[in-house]
């Protein structure tokens, strides 16, 4: 209850939109301690934010190049292993951590962010080693509406096969609301998001712009942390071509520990890049 009480004071101190982003500093584990081949980079976003990433190559020729965008909390170091399988399916992984994350700089926000993917997507698109008309975006979580939007409004829709997000929610400020209105403490303060939370890059108002690049929604019926209901909806707006898999029993980002979401998913990045 301490905690509740603590979450509802920052929200009405700070500005609902800024408990969307809970960074770590410290990097916990690298590829290399799994035995897996990866290069540290190093690049620049626009307004001059110091970025930090993790590039995975394919083993053997590539199908392929995989931009993946984490979840609200920690960083890449407690992520990467939900892509840590895709070099061996043949496809090149570049591992962004948003600014104030790991070892990039700055202070997250939703504007930033965005001009980090723009500058992971760059970064990937200058290596000689990536075929620049075969990107997929994988977003996770807060990951997963930050790639909606930036999918929908980038300058390299071109170069993008498809978008593929999992347990997405499809409004900051409804997902706000939702949690406010979730424990009896904080139910009182559910109006807050409609005045605090910067709703500017709302996937649900971005998802429809997104055609015609293929957008793939994964999403667990046993989510307790975003519900099914928010891939439903995004799914419902958004225009074709489209796919919506509700995976039974799952929670919340737990599709990639299953080997046979894992295969599927990779038979549909294999589809998509031909």
């Amino acid at each position: 209850m301490r905690a509740l009480a603590a979450f509802v004071i920052s929200l009405c101190l700070t500005g609902c939109t800024q408990v969307f982003f809970q960074p770590h500093q410290v990097l916990v584990t690298t590829p290399e301690q799994f035995g897996m081949e990866y290069q540290r980079m190093e690049f620049q976003a626009e307004d001059g934010t110091a970025l930090f990433a993790w590039f995975l190559p394919a083993r053997g020729e590539a199908k392929a190049s995989v931009l993946y965008l984490h979840g609200n909390a920690e960083n890449i170091s407690t992520h990467f292993a939900n892509v840590a399988w895709m070099p061996a399916a043949g496809f090149n992984v570049l591992a962004l951590d948003y600014r104030g994350y790991g070892a990039s700089q700055g202070k997250p926000s939703l504007r930033g962010v965005q001009l980090d993917i723009d500058a992971a997507m760059r970064a990937l698109l200058a290596r000689p080693d990536v075929d620049p008309k075969r990107i997929y975006i994988f977003g996770q979580s807060l990951g997963g509406a930050l790639a909606i939007h930036y999918g929908a409004t980038t300058a390299y829709r071109a170069n993008v096969r498809a978008i593929i997000v999992d347990s997405p929610f499809s409004d900051y400020r409804l997902i706000a609301e939702e949690k406010l209105a979730s424990t009896p403490l904080t139910s009182a303060f559910q109006w807050l998001p409609r005045l605090t939370v910067n709703n500017d890059y709302s996937p649900i108002a971005s998802v429809k712009a997104l055609s015609p690049i293929p957008l793939l929604l994964i999403h667990g019926d046993h989510d307790g942390v975003v519900p099914v209901e928010h891939s439903q909806r995004l799914y419902e707006g958004a225009g074709q071509p489209k796919e919506l898999w509700v995976l039974p029993g799952f929670g919340h980002i737990q599709s990639m520990k299953e080997k046979s979401i894992r295969d599927k998913l990779a038979a549909f990045l294999r589809r998509h890049a031909d």
